[in-house]
């Protein structure tokens, strides 16, 4: 289990959430949602401890393992694919490490033969000798060919180096996974593969996507970020747009209600503050007016706007050339004419 509790998180004067109450607990899966600088890719840094909250604390539940889909590329460019991964079980990564360290001394002790046993208690107690073959198929299940296994990262793509960092997340099966849009660069073919995953995957995990039918298809509680606040709703994202416009509907129509009556008793209160006989009603309009809970819409981010000015409208004749030869040492062509019209 993870939990926030009263968590505040400003960037100057300006909160991104405040006050935020929430508990992730094993078995459901949840999925955040909200316009882009909401904070959703924030929070789950906090969540992770990789960013303090302004106020409020994160709770973990003592002895669990929580697992942080990673977006530096290049942090693990100087360790091989298979140890990224392996990395992504801290404590298993450092007894294989330190267990094969103690075998290549030359001078080998009896003390290091005890530590040894220890190591490999432990080892056989976290399922490490199948860590390799675990991180393998992982791999091969994200379309990370058997090739690129024993490789340094700082030889892969982008894009190859993105689906190592989400096998690193996913290995030895976390009590909490965080992912922040983790379809990104995966094919078809492979966001079905990370859907079966997370169909089978019996612990909480907390998602952020853009991606819909991956949303749909995988989560069965939204927490929707909007105005500072975050609103939990039952169900897959189709369900939350449905209670959700129900609910803006009736939002707007109260709004609109309340700002004809702050209107009225502005304006009684304009007209009637000044005489005598009125002055007591006045203010005791402006007491309600005072104290009424101002509802608030969710504040629309402005559309950008492109201007294009017209060029000038070329002329008829757009590319020609004249013996034109192509090639590197030798040409690969013999000389060329040509001529482009509109």
């Amino acid at each position: 289990m993870i939990a926030a509790s009263n968590v505040t998180y400003r960037v100057g004067k300006k909160a991104l959430f405040e006050d935020v109450n929430i508990k992730f607990t094993e078995g459901n899966c949840y999925g955040v949602i909200g316009a882009n600088g909401a904070g959703k890719s924030t929070l789950l840094k906090i969540l992770s401890g990789a960013l303090e909250p302004t106020s409020g604390e994160i709770i973990l539940t003592p002895g669990q393992r929580l697992s942080v889909l990673e977006q530096d590329q290049f942090k693990y460019d100087n360790y091989s694919v298979l140890d990224t991964v392996i990395m992504g079980n801290k404590r298993l990564y450092e007894v294989m490490k330190e267990k094969d360290a103690l075998y290549a001394k030359p001078d080998f002790s009896d003390e290091d033969g005890i530590r040894a046993a220890e190591l490999e208690g432990e080892f056989a107690q976290m399922d490490g000798w199948n860590a390799e073959a675990d991180a393998e198929t992982m791999l091969n299940g994200l379309g990370i060919e058997t090739e690129l296994h024993h490789k340094m990262m700082n030889e892969l793509k982008g894009s190859e180096k993105v689906k190592v960092l989400l096998a690193k997340a996913l290995f030895g099966n976390p009590d909490i996974l965080l992912l922040d849009e983790p379809t990104n660069y995966l094919d078809v073919e492979h966001i079905e593969w990370l859907k079966r995953y997370l169909l089978d995957y019996e612990n909480a995990f907390i998602l952020i996507s853009h991606d819909i039918p991956f949303l749909n298809s995988v989560v069965n509680i939204i927490y929707h970020m909007e105005n500072q606040k975050l609103d939990r709703y039952v169900g897959d994202y189709n369900k939350f747009m449905e209670v959700y416009e129900v609910k803006k509907s009736q939002l707007e129509a109260a709004y609109k209600r309340q700002q004809q009556e702050r209107a009225e008793l502005a304006d009684f209160v304009a007209r009637n503050k000044a005489r005598v006989s009125t002055r007591n009603m006045a203010m005791s309009r402006q007491k309600k007016l005072d104290k009424m809970e101002v509802i608030e819409l969710a504040r629309e981010k402005p559309k950008p706007e492109f201007h294009f000015q017209e060029a000038r409208t070329s002329g008829k004749t757009i590319f020609e050339t004249k013996n034109l030869v192509i090639g590197y040492d030798e040409p690969l062509s013999r000389p060329i004419s040509m001529r482009m019209e509109r």
